[in-house]
């Protein structure tokens, strides 16, 4: 079997990925996992991921959980924690299994990260791992009557001694434990000391390794994207998610209302979930952004490269006439484009005609991997909505292979004697496109 076809899969995905290597070289990125994660098989897997994550130039925190490990030693001990108000309680006899057992886990962590790279070029690397009392807790206090005794809230992260950890390319380390200033230590719980440290160090990114996808619906059809509205309205409307699943929305939601650019919630159990959600254009997880990833605008001049590669097939079958680059700088104003993260993925051109009240939609293109989802629809909503000149009354297009969609979405066959006289005489009688009108009044 030739090599060929698995040598361009290779180049193609590190010409796609090649943006992000450079986009994320110096960012801070906060990744959480809980002590499930670490229990797993593929744990150490995560850990090579996240060595060459440090290695690409992202500054790393990682929040890590221990859950089930704390479980173990409290079942070991004969003590428990108790849960009152989806809220933990941790008593006298429940801190020293906590401590013990998040200590356990760090050590893990640490000893596997000190590893690098195994049987690859980063084997042996020096990668430096510093922990310890970065985080400031103070006590959750009583509620309803309750008091929850050990179980703490973060109060402040130490955001200057990450940065000098950071400036020597050390991988910072939070444990799931919270120190006042008079000594005391606090049980905390994973998403807020997550959400809070990626709020303080202004991350640009929250990323949680989630065990759970919460509803079955969801899990059947990953939700790739949510704005943080549509994520609220999600969590409440939407039955039988799992606790998990909320509280990681919850956690996300709070970090974009304060700051944090972009939070990710990825599958735990996907080998190489990590690197898939962020090298990829589309990713494994599910994106929340309070920032614009995908929408429709106006195109403009630097947009030009994206059309002509998204035309280029289209114009090689004959769906489509051929335009120049010189020709599309020039009406670059008459074009509309979906753009998300950086790529032009649909467009469209709007003409003005001498016929009064008549203007032609040309070049509806959508990108292969994005049809199917509606794109165009939304495209030609927009474009009737925003981008036709007041006072237009039809829309006119000319098209050879695409006419069953545009007369589901309302035009109606036309003849060519309906064209303003200019737009007639530009009729290619060789490609024999037909033409359909839409009445915008209808």
């Amino acid at each position: 079997m030739s090599k060929a076809p698995q040598h361009q899969q290779f180049v193609d995905w590190f010409r796609q990925s090649s943006p992000y290597i450079h986009a994320f070289r110096g960012r801070l990125f906060v990744v959480a996992f809980d002590g499930d994660v670490v229990a797993g098989d593929g744990f150490a897997h995560l850990v090579h991921d996240l060595a060459l994550l440090n290695s690409l130039g992202v500054k790393l925190v990682l929040v890590h959980g221990a859950r089930p490990q704390i479980e173990q030693r409290l079942k070991e001990a004969g003590a428990k924690i108790d849960y009152i108000n989806n809220l933990r309680v941790t008593n006298d006899k429940a801190l020293p299994c906590v401590k013990q057992a998040t200590a356990s886990v760090r050590v893990e962590i640490e000893a596997l990260l000190s590893m690098g790279l195994a049987n690859s070029p980063m084997a042996g690397a020096k990668i430096r791992v510093a922990s310890g009392n970065f985080v400031t807790a103070q006590p959750l206090g009583i509620h309803d009557g309750v008091d929850y005794q050990h179980t703490g809230v973060v109060r402040r992260i130490d955001v200057s001694g990450i940065e000098q950890q950071h400036a020597h390319n050390s991988i910072v380390l939070l444990s799931p434990l919270g120190y006042s200033p008079t000594g005391e230590i606090f049980n905390l719980a994973l998403n807020d000391l997550a959400s809070s440290a990626a709020i303080q160090l202004q991350a640009d990114k929250l990323i949680t390794l989630t065990g759970s996808y919460g509803s079955k619906a969801a899990r059947k059809k990953l939700l790739r994207q949510f704005s943080v509205s549509e994520a609220e309205q999600f969590i409440t409307k939407q039955k039988n998610l799992s606790d998990t699943y909320v509280r990681d929305m919850q956690s996300a939601i709070h970090a974009c209302r304060h700051g944090v650019q972009r939070a990710h919630l990825i599958d735990q159990h996907i080998d190489g979930g990590l690197l898939l959600e962020l090298f990829t254009r589309d990713g494994v997880g599910t994106l929340i952004t309070d920032d614009i990833y995908e929408g429709i605008r106006q195109a403009e001049i630097n947009d030009v490269g994206g059309i002509i590669e998204l035309l280029a097939p289209l114009e090689e079958n004959g769906t489509l006439v051929r335009r120049s680059r010189e020709l599309l700088e020039t009406e670059i104003e008459q074009f509309t484009v979906v753009e998300r993260d950086g790529m032009v993925i649909a467009c469209a051109a709007l003409y003005p005609t001498t016929k009064k009240g008549l203007v032609e939609l040309a070049c509806l293109a959508v990108h292969p991997d994005y049809q199917n989802e509606g794109r165009g629809d939304h495209l030609l909503a927009w474009i009737e909505q925003q981008a036709i000149p007041e006072g237009a009354e039809r829309l006119f297009v000319l098209t050879t292979r695409t006419a069953h969609w545009f007369r589901e979405r309302g035009f109606k066959a036309a003849d060519i004697k309906t064209l303003p006289s200019k737009r007639r005489s530009l009729y290619n009688y060789q490609r024999n496109s037909k033409i359909f009108i839409k009445n915008m009044a209808s």
